[in-house]
Parts: structure tokens; C-alpha cells; sequence
């Protein structure tokens, strides 16, 4: 069964929220135009790429209520499947058109139970996906901080500066930084939990943040590690964002 995470926001997809689609790209937006363009082998440029992303995004608030949880498949591995059906749909299309006919594209429901060619999850892709989920949680929790308090989190936490070092950049006692510092960490493991429960399929994807240090449980003496696994995930998922961009040139 799908959690009521996600039920919820599927159900704003297909209304066509404005809201959801914009936090359906901004987060997942990246990764399969990484993915596709690579998967194009330069076959097809940077707009074809943008317009695919935007197909595959679309496909996936129409096809996701027929998703069968029994079938044990992953939302990244559910939307690398949805990527690769209407990239090859693309490529079909274009190649029937330089022969002056076509072939009948496959369906949906036929390019995912069909045999496992082409594309397929991997570790960079899997990768990329669970640190697009954190980024969304942070990203969520510095909109609704205020920007001192967000800025104290940044310096600390993702910056790996001291509370000494914080406490004098800023003008602030180390006490009144460390309770600020607890307040914002506090929110993004709220957001954390929300974020990766909305865009998980399946238990071990629900697990995921906690198995990587990223437990939403707020104990003390799980906050050093918390910060350093978050510190981690978002310098990898900077160098994705800024290669990426890069290729996109």
C-alpha cells in the first residue's frame, strides 16, 4: 500500500496543483535530465531532454494509481521506467519519421512488464534520487525559518563550522546558537520524514534516511552524526547540481 504521504500528493497531482508539479520538477526535475541526456548518448539535445523530463513527470500523476505495491518496485525505480518509456517513445517517433512510416509504440503497462533492456536503476541514480528527497526537506525547511536561525543551521551544519566559530561570525552566545541550532535540526528531520514518505514506494525507500544517519528520531546523541550524514548529502548533491548544469551548456 502506498503511504498516505503519497496518496495525498498524487491525489494533488491529478487535480493539477500548480504547487505539487512545481515540487514534483524542482526536485526530481535534475536527476532525469541528468540521466536522460545520458541515456541519449547525444542523440538528442538539451530541449528535447527538458521536454522529456516534463513528459515523464506528466506520465507519472497519470499511471501512479495503477502502480501494484505487491511488485516490490521503488518510486525511483517506477520513474526510471516512465522516463525510459517515453524517451524510447521519442526515439521511436523521430525514426519513423525519417523512414516515412512508424511502428506502434508500446503502452505504458507493455514498456514495464515487458523484459528489463536499456536503462535501469544503478547506484549514481539511486543515488540521486534519495539526495534530491533530503535537498527538498532542507530546501522546505529554510522557506518556513526564519533566515537567522536557517543561516546559525548553514554555518554549523552544512558550512562544518564550529559552534565557536558561528558564535562570533553572527554576534551570539555558543548557547544561543546550539538553541538554534537544535530548533532548525528538529525541523528538518520533521520535513526529512515527510518528504521521503511521499516519495517512497516501499519500505526499504522509507528506511532509507535512517539507514544513511538520517534518522528522524531526535535523540541527542545521534545529532553529531545527523549533522555529518546531512553535511555529506548536500556537498554531493552541490557537485550533481553544478555538473549537471554544466553538461546542460
Amino acid at each position: 500500500m502506498l503511504s498516505n504521504l503519497t496518496t495525498r500528493f498524487v491525489g494533488r497531482l491529478k487535480t493539477h496543483d500548480p504547487n505539487a508539479w512545481f515540487e514534483l520538477w524542482e526536485t526530481f526535475g535534475p536527476v532525469l535530465r541528468a540521466h536522460i541526456g545520458r541515456w541519449g548518448n547525444g542523440w538528442i539535445g538539451p530541449e528535447t531532454v527538458q521536454d522529456i523530463t516534463q513528459e515523464t513527470l506528466a506520465a507519472l500523476s497519470e499511471c501512479i494509481e495503477r502502480h501494484d505495491p505487491s511488485r516490490g518496485a521503488r518510486f525511483s525505480t517506477w520513474l526510471l521506467t516512465i522516463a525510459k518509456h517515453t524517451m524510447t517513445d521519442e526515439l521511436d517517433r523521430r525514426n519513423a519519421l525519417k523512414r516515412g512510416g512508424g511502428k506502434r509504440t508500446t503502452t505504458l503497462e507493455e514498456s514495464w512488464s515487458g523484459p528489463a533492456d536499456g536503462p535501469s536503476p544503478d547506484q549514481e541514480y539511486e543515488a540521486a534520487i534519495f539526495r534530491s528527497k533530503v535537498e527538498a526537506a532542507v530546501r522546505k525547511v529554510e522557506r518556513e525559518t526564519e533566515f537567522m536561525d536557517f543561516q546559525i543551521f548553514r554555518l554549523r551544519v552544512l558550512d562544518a563550522q564550529s559552534g565557536k566559530e558561528v558564535a562570533a561570525s553572527l554576534g551570539l552566545s555558543e548557547p544561543t546558537v546550539s538553541r538554534r541550532l537544535a530548533k532548525v535540526r528538529d525541523k528538518v528531520r520533521m520535513r526529512l520524514e515527510e518528504t521521503v514518505g511521499t516519495f517512497s514506494f516501499t519500505p526499504e525507500e522509507s528506511q532509507e534516511a535512517s539507514r544513511k544517519g538520517l534518522d528522524s528520531n531526535p535523540k541527542k546523541v545521534a545529532d553529531a552524526l545527523f549533522d555529518e550524514s546531512l553535511s555529506e548529502v548536500m556537498r554531493r548533491q552541490e557537485t550533481f547540481r553544478r555538473r549537471a548544469q554544466e553538461d546542460s551548456l
